[in-house]
Protein backbone atom coordinates (compact mmCIF):
# COMPACT_ATOMS: atom_id res chain seq x y z
CA UNK A 1 0.00 0.00 0.00
CA UNK A 2 1.12 3.55 -0.67
CA UNK A 3 2.15 5.32 2.52
CA UNK A 4 2.92 8.87 1.50
CA UNK A 5 2.47 10.08 5.07
CA UNK A 6 5.16 7.70 6.31
CA UNK A 7 7.57 8.73 3.57
CA UNK A 8 7.00 12.40 4.35
CA UNK A 9 7.56 11.97 8.09
CA UNK A 10 10.67 9.84 7.56
CA UNK A 11 12.15 12.41 5.19
CA UNK A 12 11.54 15.20 7.69
CA UNK A 13 12.96 13.47 10.75
CA UNK A 14 16.03 12.52 8.67
CA UNK A 15 16.98 16.18 8.38
CA UNK A 16 16.80 16.90 12.14
CA UNK A 17 19.92 16.04 14.15
CA UNK A 18 19.59 15.06 17.85
CA UNK A 19 21.68 18.02 18.95
CA UNK A 20 19.32 20.34 17.06
CA UNK A 21 16.57 19.48 19.55
CA UNK A 22 18.67 19.18 22.69
CA UNK A 23 19.24 15.40 22.66
CA UNK A 24 22.69 13.86 23.19
CA UNK A 25 24.05 12.30 19.97
CA UNK A 26 24.85 8.99 21.62
CA UNK A 27 25.13 5.64 19.89
CA UNK A 28 25.68 4.68 16.30
CA UNK A 29 22.73 5.52 14.07
CA UNK A 30 21.72 3.32 11.17
CA UNK A 31 19.82 6.18 9.51
CA UNK A 32 20.38 9.95 9.64
CA UNK A 33 18.33 12.24 11.82
CA UNK A 34 15.95 11.48 14.66
CA UNK A 35 14.71 8.05 15.57
CA UNK A 36 10.97 7.47 15.76
CA UNK A 37 11.27 6.98 19.51
CA UNK A 38 12.87 10.41 19.85
CA UNK A 39 10.16 12.12 17.82
CA UNK A 40 7.52 10.45 20.01
CA UNK A 41 9.30 11.54 23.20
CA UNK A 42 9.65 15.15 22.07
CA UNK A 43 6.06 15.29 20.78
CA UNK A 44 4.66 13.87 24.02
CA UNK A 45 3.02 10.78 22.53
CA UNK A 46 3.67 7.09 22.98
CA UNK A 47 6.17 5.39 20.71
CA UNK A 48 3.51 2.94 19.56
CA UNK A 49 1.14 5.78 18.65
CA UNK A 50 3.80 7.60 16.62
CA UNK A 51 4.79 4.39 14.83
CA UNK A 52 1.15 3.81 13.87
CA UNK A 53 0.97 7.39 12.58
CA UNK A 54 4.09 6.93 10.47
CA UNK A 55 2.68 3.67 9.13
CA UNK A 56 -0.48 5.48 8.03
CA UNK A 57 -2.60 3.83 10.73
CA UNK A 58 -3.14 6.85 12.98
CA UNK A 59 -6.90 7.18 12.54
CA UNK A 60 -8.58 10.28 13.94
CA UNK A 61 -5.27 11.85 14.91
CA UNK A 62 -5.87 15.10 16.78
CA UNK A 63 -4.74 18.60 15.84
CA UNK A 64 -2.70 18.69 19.04
CA UNK A 65 -0.66 15.63 18.04
CA UNK A 66 -0.09 16.87 14.49
CA UNK A 67 0.93 20.27 15.80
CA UNK A 68 3.37 18.66 18.25
CA UNK A 69 4.93 16.49 15.53
CA UNK A 70 5.20 19.51 13.23
CA UNK A 71 6.96 21.44 16.00
CA UNK A 72 9.46 18.66 16.64
CA UNK A 73 10.20 18.21 12.94
CA UNK A 74 10.39 21.99 12.41
CA UNK A 75 7.90 22.00 9.58
CA UNK A 76 7.24 25.30 7.86
CA UNK A 77 3.59 26.41 7.42
CA UNK A 78 3.27 24.74 4.00
CA UNK A 79 4.73 21.47 5.28
CA UNK A 80 2.50 21.65 8.37
CA UNK A 81 -0.60 22.00 6.18
CA UNK A 82 0.66 19.15 3.99
CA UNK A 83 1.03 16.94 7.08
CA UNK A 84 -2.63 17.56 7.93
CA UNK A 85 -3.69 16.76 4.37
CA UNK A 86 -1.82 13.45 4.44
CA UNK A 87 -3.00 12.49 7.92
CA UNK A 88 -6.63 13.23 7.03
CA UNK A 89 -7.11 12.29 3.38
CA UNK A 90 -10.38 13.22 1.76
CA UNK A 91 -11.08 16.33 3.83
CA UNK A 92 -10.20 18.60 0.90
CA UNK A 93 -12.96 19.01 -1.67
CA UNK A 94 -12.35 17.07 -4.86
CA UNK A 95 -11.52 19.23 -7.90
CA UNK A 96 -13.91 19.48 -10.79
CA UNK A 97 -13.21 16.87 -13.50
CA UNK A 98 -12.54 19.63 -16.03
CA UNK A 99 -12.12 23.10 -14.63
CA UNK A 100 -13.44 25.95 -16.75
CA UNK A 101 -12.09 29.48 -16.80
CA UNK A 102 -14.76 32.14 -16.34
CA UNK A 103 -15.17 34.80 -19.08
CA UNK A 104 -14.31 37.48 -16.55
CA UNK A 105 -10.96 35.85 -15.89
CA UNK A 106 -10.20 35.75 -19.61
CA UNK A 107 -10.99 39.49 -19.77
CA UNK A 108 -8.56 39.97 -16.89
CA UNK A 109 -5.87 38.18 -18.89
CA UNK A 110 -6.58 40.41 -21.89
CA UNK A 111 -6.28 43.50 -19.71
CA UNK A 112 -2.69 42.55 -18.88
CA UNK A 113 -1.57 42.92 -22.49
CA UNK A 114 1.97 43.95 -21.54
CA UNK A 115 2.50 40.96 -19.24
CA UNK A 116 2.58 37.27 -20.15
CA UNK A 117 -0.19 35.63 -18.13
CA UNK A 118 -1.87 32.25 -17.86
CA UNK A 119 -4.26 30.25 -15.67
CA UNK A 120 -3.16 26.89 -14.29
CA UNK A 121 -4.84 24.29 -12.09
CA UNK A 122 -3.35 22.18 -9.29
CA UNK A 123 -2.04 19.71 -11.89
CA UNK A 124 -0.21 22.64 -13.53
CA UNK A 125 -2.37 22.21 -16.61
CA UNK A 126 -2.52 25.49 -18.53
CA UNK A 127 -6.22 26.30 -19.01
CA UNK A 128 -6.10 29.82 -20.44
CA UNK A 129 -3.54 32.42 -21.50
CA UNK A 130 -3.23 35.85 -23.08
CA UNK A 131 -1.51 36.70 -26.36
CA UNK A 132 1.84 37.55 -24.78
CA UNK A 133 1.71 34.42 -22.62
CA UNK A 134 1.33 32.41 -25.82
CA UNK A 135 4.19 34.32 -27.44
CA UNK A 136 6.47 33.34 -24.57
CA UNK A 137 5.32 29.73 -24.05
CA UNK A 138 3.64 28.75 -27.36
CA UNK A 139 0.53 27.14 -25.90
CA UNK A 140 -1.76 27.45 -28.92
CA UNK A 141 0.25 25.40 -31.41
CA UNK A 142 0.09 22.04 -29.60
CA UNK A 143 -3.06 21.10 -27.63
CA UNK A 144 -1.28 18.02 -26.25
CA UNK A 145 1.57 20.04 -24.73
CA UNK A 146 -0.05 22.30 -22.13
CA UNK A 147 0.95 20.59 -18.92
CA UNK A 148 3.94 22.35 -17.37
CA UNK A 149 5.42 19.29 -15.58
CA UNK A 150 5.36 17.31 -18.83
CA UNK A 151 7.10 20.22 -20.54
CA UNK A 152 9.75 20.46 -17.85
CA UNK A 153 10.56 16.73 -17.60
CA UNK A 154 9.60 15.16 -20.93
CA UNK A 155 10.30 17.86 -23.53
CA UNK A 156 13.94 17.57 -24.71
CA UNK A 157 13.97 21.33 -25.33
CA UNK A 158 13.30 22.17 -21.67
CA UNK A 159 16.93 22.25 -20.54
CA UNK A 160 17.73 24.83 -23.22
CA UNK A 161 14.56 26.83 -22.56
CA UNK A 162 15.19 27.14 -18.80
CA UNK A 163 18.79 28.10 -17.91
CA UNK A 164 17.93 27.32 -14.26
CA UNK A 165 16.31 24.01 -15.21
CA UNK A 166 17.25 22.21 -11.98
CA UNK A 167 15.53 24.87 -9.86
CA UNK A 168 12.46 24.87 -12.13
CA UNK A 169 12.26 21.09 -11.92
CA UNK A 170 12.46 21.07 -8.11
CA UNK A 171 9.80 23.79 -7.77
CA UNK A 172 7.51 21.92 -10.16
CA UNK A 173 7.73 18.66 -8.22
CA UNK A 174 7.25 20.41 -4.85
CA UNK A 175 4.05 22.05 -6.11
CA UNK A 176 2.74 18.76 -7.53
CA UNK A 177 3.43 17.11 -4.16
CA UNK A 178 1.31 19.74 -2.47
CA UNK A 179 -1.57 19.14 -4.89
CA UNK A 180 -1.32 15.38 -4.48
CA UNK A 181 -1.64 15.75 -0.71
CA UNK A 182 -4.72 17.92 -1.07
CA UNK A 183 -6.37 15.68 -3.65
CA UNK A 184 -5.34 12.06 -3.01
CA UNK A 185 -8.32 10.75 -5.02
CA UNK A 186 -7.64 12.81 -8.15
CA UNK A 187 -7.15 10.13 -10.78
CA UNK A 188 -5.81 12.51 -13.42
CA UNK A 189 -3.16 13.83 -11.05
CA UNK A 190 -2.20 10.30 -10.00
CA UNK A 191 -1.89 9.29 -13.66
CA UNK A 192 0.30 12.32 -14.37
CA UNK A 193 2.63 11.50 -11.48
CA UNK A 194 2.80 7.87 -12.63
CA UNK A 195 3.64 8.89 -16.19
CA UNK A 196 6.40 11.26 -15.08
CA UNK A 197 7.79 8.66 -12.68
CA UNK A 198 8.03 6.06 -15.44
CA UNK A 199 9.51 8.38 -18.06
CA UNK A 200 11.87 10.60 -16.05
CA UNK A 201 14.54 9.40 -13.64
CA UNK A 202 15.11 12.97 -12.50
CA UNK A 203 11.43 13.31 -11.59
CA UNK A 204 11.60 10.04 -9.61
CA UNK A 205 14.55 11.29 -7.58
CA UNK A 206 12.90 14.60 -6.79
CA UNK A 207 9.57 12.94 -5.95
CA UNK A 208 11.33 10.70 -3.42
CA UNK A 209 12.53 13.79 -1.51
CA UNK A 210 8.94 14.65 -0.44
CA UNK A 211 9.54 18.39 -0.82
CA UNK A 212 6.41 20.57 -0.83
CA UNK A 213 5.96 24.25 -1.59
CA UNK A 214 3.30 26.71 -2.67
CA UNK A 215 3.65 28.47 -5.99
CA UNK A 216 3.83 32.09 -4.84
CA UNK A 217 6.40 34.39 -6.47
CA UNK A 218 9.93 34.35 -7.77
CA UNK A 219 12.08 34.91 -10.82
CA UNK A 220 12.27 32.68 -13.87
CA UNK A 221 14.88 32.81 -16.63
CA UNK A 222 13.69 31.78 -20.09
CA UNK A 223 15.94 31.49 -23.12
CA UNK A 224 13.30 32.27 -25.74
CA UNK A 225 14.11 30.83 -29.19
CA UNK A 226 13.25 34.13 -30.91
CA UNK A 227 13.46 36.95 -28.35
CA UNK A 228 16.54 35.69 -26.54
CA UNK A 229 17.11 35.66 -22.79
CA UNK A 230 14.19 36.79 -20.65
CA UNK A 231 14.53 37.25 -16.91
CA UNK A 232 11.01 37.63 -15.57
CA UNK A 233 9.54 38.00 -12.11
CA UNK A 234 6.34 36.07 -11.54
CA UNK A 235 3.43 36.43 -9.14
CA UNK A 236 0.70 33.85 -8.61
CA UNK A 237 -2.81 35.03 -7.78
CA UNK A 238 -5.47 32.71 -6.37
CA UNK A 239 -8.96 32.98 -7.80
CA UNK A 240 -11.56 33.12 -5.00
CA UNK A 241 -14.49 30.92 -5.89
CA UNK A 242 -12.44 28.86 -8.35
CA UNK A 243 -10.76 26.23 -6.21
CA UNK A 244 -7.26 25.23 -7.33
CA UNK A 245 -7.10 27.76 -10.19
CA UNK A 246 -4.23 30.25 -10.17
CA UNK A 247 -3.32 33.18 -12.40
CA UNK A 248 0.42 33.36 -13.09
CA UNK A 249 1.67 36.77 -14.27
CA UNK A 250 5.20 37.55 -15.50
CA UNK A 251 6.72 41.02 -15.36
CA UNK A 252 10.01 42.66 -16.27
CA UNK A 253 11.48 45.84 -14.74
CA UNK A 254 10.78 48.90 -16.93
CA UNK A 255 13.74 49.75 -19.13
CA UNK A 256 15.37 46.34 -18.71
CA UNK A 257 16.53 44.23 -21.63
CA UNK A 258 13.80 41.71 -20.78
CA UNK A 259 11.14 44.44 -20.89
CA UNK A 260 12.35 45.54 -24.33
CA UNK A 261 12.28 41.97 -25.60
CA UNK A 262 8.78 41.45 -24.21
CA UNK A 263 7.67 44.61 -26.04
CA UNK A 264 8.99 43.17 -29.29
CA UNK A 265 7.15 39.90 -28.65
CA UNK A 266 3.98 41.86 -27.82
CA UNK A 267 4.14 43.70 -31.16
CA UNK A 268 4.54 40.41 -33.01
CA UNK A 269 1.67 38.79 -31.15
CA UNK A 270 -0.82 41.65 -31.55
CA UNK A 271 -4.12 40.39 -32.87
CA UNK A 272 -5.85 37.43 -31.20
CA UNK A 273 -6.49 38.05 -27.53
CA UNK A 274 -6.93 35.55 -24.75
CA UNK A 275 -7.53 31.88 -25.44
CA UNK A 276 -8.40 28.82 -23.42
CA UNK A 277 -7.62 25.16 -23.81
CA UNK A 278 -11.16 24.09 -24.70
CA UNK A 279 -11.61 26.71 -27.39
CA UNK A 280 -8.24 26.05 -29.01
CA UNK A 281 -8.91 22.32 -29.13
CA UNK A 282 -12.05 23.06 -31.11
CA UNK A 283 -10.36 25.18 -33.64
Amino acid sequence: MDNTLGGFLQSRRARIQPEDVGLPPYGRRRVPGLRREEVAQLAGVSVDYYIRLEQGRGKNVSDAVLDAVARVLRLDPTEHAHLRDLARPGRTAAPAPAARVRPGVRLLLDGMADCPAMVIDHRMEVLAWNALGDAVHDFASDPADRNMPRRVFLDPRAAALYPDWAAVAAETVAYLRLGAGRHPDDGRLTALIGELSMKSEHFRRLWADHLVSEKTHGVKAIDHPVAGELRLAYETLALPGDADLTVVVYTAPPGSASAERLAVLASWSAGPRSADADASRQG
